[in-house]
């Protein structure tokens, strides 16, 4: 601990992103990374824009993503907010919107970056328990908030909320913001967006990192009332004017209009998930319900981080978290079909 790092620092307990080893012939299962690559029209797209040209600025808003993104789903520019990942933009929503006098509710088994950013911001919160099948209880969240944001689906559980429960949500907490994290919601859920047009407090925050498999490239966005994106747009140009690069907008702008591509890419990543869990139960694991690109499972009779260790030894690496209520669950992203065979297989030998 430096002598010249600022009390709000020294406090901090930062985020812990998933492992990313060095290590050769590894099958990576544990940062839900897409096992496909991005759509060729986006490789094409970027190694165009490997030129002088890169020597220029980027356009600070982004506008032709934005209407590329707008016409997508059917919503006007002014409604699209865009930035270097659905991190930075989840940053700029809590910094921008999340922080008021009442404290700011999430579920207590959800992504760990919340309550980071909450400490960063100087955000009071509260933990909602999520219900004995790890479910999310909309009843639990009538009561007075400063906002209210979860993942749907649910992470690292992969459960998701359907709409109903959602526009329940808005229409009890007319005078909060709601997020909704769809950070997964391509790989089968059904996106809250249409409620856009109905609900002005609802902000819906998308990634390019897991259905169009851009994780390296860092591209996220939220949608909805404009009034809502003009905050963000407001803390974005206090803070960095130039989220997005050239390859970032273009690679992009590309993914969006390869439908085809991205159809086909993420049907096969749903079909390997379905056969991935009925196979895990066929071991002898739970499998929780999945809308994600992962599994959430544990063994009745096999310590789940011992699992996890043993898979390490043998060059694969699952997510396990050491944290009340899951520390017997693995989450497994799910991988091509070699991969998955390869998990099952060894799990199959570490089980005896």
């Amino acid at each position: 601990m430096s002598r010249y790092w600022s009390d709000s620092v020294k406090q901090l307990q930062p985020y812990t992103p998933g492992e990313q080893p060095k290590i050769n012939n590894l099958t990576k299962l544990n940062t839900n990374e897409n096992p496909y690559g991005p759509s060729p029209d986006a490789l094409s797209a970027m190694q165009h824009l490997l030129n002088d040209d890169l020597r220029l600025y980027p356009p600070p808003n982004a506008d032709h993503l934005k209407d590329c993104i707008a016409q997508y789903y059917e919503l006007n520019a002014e409604q699209i907010f865009v930035g270097n990942g659905s991190d930075e933009v989840l940053a700029h929503l809590f910094n921008g919107l999340l922080k008021q006098d009442a404290p700011l509710l999430f579920p207590d088994i959800s992504y760990s970056f919340y309550p980071v950013f909450c400490q960063l911001y100087d955000i009071e919160f509260e933990k909602i328990p999520l219900a004995e099948d790890f479910s999310i209880a909309t009843e639990d969240y009538q009561r007075l908030n400063g906002g209210i944001i979860f993942p749907n689906p649910n992470a690292p559980t992969g459960k998701i909320l359907g709409l109903d429960a959602i526009e329940r949500l808005l229409q009890a907490n007319s005078d909060s913001v709601v997020v909704v994290d769809e950070a997964y919601i391509d790989f089968g859920g059904a996106s809250a967006v249409p409620l856009i047009a109905q609900y002005d407090n609802l902000l819906v925050v998308h990634t390019l990192s897991k259905s169009r498999s851009l994780a390296g490239m860092r591209i996220g966005y939220a949608m909805g009332n404009a009034e809502l994106v003009e905050g963000l747009e407001r803390v974005k140009n206090s803070f960095n004017s130039y989220p997005l690069g050239h390859l970032q907008i273009a690679a992009a702008v590309a993914s969006f209009k390869d439908e085809e591509y991205f159809q086909h890419t993420r049907d096969v990543v749903i079909q390997a998930r379905e056969h991935l869990a009925e196979q895990l139960q066929a071991l002898g694991f739970e499998v929780l319900p999945s809308m994600a690109n992962f599994v959430f499972a544990r063994h009745s009779q096999h310590n789940g981080e011992n699992i996890a260790s043993q898979l390490r030894e043998q060059g694969i690496i699952v997510r396990h978290f050491k944290q009340d209520r899951i520390d017997q669950f693995l989450r497994i992203t799910v991988g091509t079909e070699q991969q998955n065979q390869l998990l099952l297989q060894t799990l199959a030998e570490i089980l005896g």
